[in-house]
């Protein structure tokens, strides 16, 4: 993979594929600039450098063309406030406006297009759409980790196009702490698993198999191993028709000598709300019509203590409901051992990045994946497009 510090950008039109899908509030105010932070050191590395800068992103799931709602007209102003430079705005991504922007463009210039996906060519990988965005450019630089799992216009389609392509930093960051946490992690090697569903994570709990010495599996994905045990978890989330998935992943770990290790205890409620009513139980006392909403304090401590002889964490998915208070101490438990362990900590993105931070380990932790779908994606073994586009 060809960083973008291996090419000659001075002076040239650099088209820069960010990921800025961010979170809005219902006035269209940004409620976190993480994914904007990240890329401003390859801003300024083009800055410095007096490249004409071309960001692209999309932004949501628009259905039919241009939606405000969905506009990137209010990033285009925040970064221009971190900036502290005026970063200009295109009513488009193609086009002749669009076209009569870049080539006013002065070296040193940043220009932000509108939402590539208010063109539904950009995620079939339209060739004709693919070519458009590159003859804006003279040189691709690909730092979206967390769109470069697919295979789109503006991740794949227009790297044949353009006469230079490289990696951008972020890309670089991403791609280099997997491979510490894959390729040549130091031993043991624990996975922390968590979130909703088996299915979800099914390819990528067996991919683990062959990389991990210990694996940890909480969240309501657990509930459906609980239940290949022959453990009845009443009213809980469970996905039925995995149950022998489920107890088949377990059998293949015991005979690879790999500990999974499932929760011990657990905290119900009567009902799916904060305000509901709970317990501390044992495995087999789940009460009729209750469901599991999070780990227990005795599970909580056997996962701490497993992960405090760790030298490799890989964490993804949160242990419980850690959304509602009252059900996300199992959570910031096994993030509080992740952060205390001497050990190099990969921490998924989406949701997972959402409970480091909530559970005040973000800057703890060694690192902090900005995209959920493309870290999936490694973890189930599967090369990213974005990056092999890059050769």
């Amino acid at each position: 993979m060809r960083s973008v510090q291996e090419i000659d950008v001075t002076g040239k039109r650099v088209f820069v594929r960010v990921d800025y899908n961010l979170p809005m509030d219902e006035q269209g105010k940004i409620t976190d600039d993480n994914r904007i932070r990240q890329t401003l050191d390859l801003i300024a590395y083009l800055q410095d450098r007096q490249a004409k800068i071309i960001l692209a992103s999309h932004l949501g799931r628009p259905k039919n063309g241009y939606e405000k709602r969905f506009s990137l007209a209010p990033v285009a102003e925040h970064l221009s406030a971190l900036l502290k430079k005026k970063v200009m705005f295109a009513p488009d991504c193609i086009g002749s406006p669009v076209t009569d922007q870049v080539a006013a463009m002065e070296n040193g210039d940043i220009l932000l297009l509108e939402n590539l996906r208010f063109h539904k060519e950009e995620k079939s990988n339209d060739p004709g759409f693919a070519r458009k965005l590159a003859g804006l450019c003279d040189v691709y630089v690909n730092n979206a980790f967390a769109v470069s799992h697919r295979d789109q216009a503006s991740v794949t389609g227009m790297v044949a196009h353009v006469p230079e392509a490289g990696a951008g930093f972020l890309l670089e960051r991403e791609m280099n702490a997997y491979a510490d946490a894959f390729e040549k992690p130091k031993r043991p090697l624990v996975a922390v698993i968590g979130g909703a569903k088996v299915s979800s994570k099914l390819a990528a709990l067996e991919n683990m198999l062959n990389t991990v010495d210990q694996m940890i599996i909480g969240g309501a994905m657990a509930n459906t191993f609980l239940l290949s045990q022959g453990i009845d978890t009443k009213a809980s989330l469970i996905e039925p028709d995995l149950k022998d998935t489920a107890a088949r992943i377990l059998n293949k770990a015991q005979e690879k000598r790999i500990a999974v290790h499932l929760p011990e205890d657990l905290v119900v409620a009567d009902s799916f709300a904060q305000t509901a009513q709970t317990k501390t139980v044992a495995l087999n006392a789940v009460p009729d019509g209750w469901m599991i909403m999070d780990i227990g304090p005795k599970t909580a401590e056997t996962f701490m203590r497993n992960l405090a002889g760790a030298k490799t964490i890989v964490w993804n998915g949160p242990m419980g409901v850690f959304e509602m208070p009252g059900f996300m101490a199992g959570t910031c438990a096994v993030a509080r051992g992740i952060a205390d362990a001497d050990a190099f900590s990969f921490v998924g993105g989406g949701d997972t990045g959402l409970a480091a931070r909530q559970c005040n380990v973000f800057d703890q932790v060694s690192y902090v994946s900005t995209g959920g779908g493309a870290f999936l994606h490694l973890m189930e073994g599967k090369p990213l497009p974005g990056v092999v586009a890059l050769g």
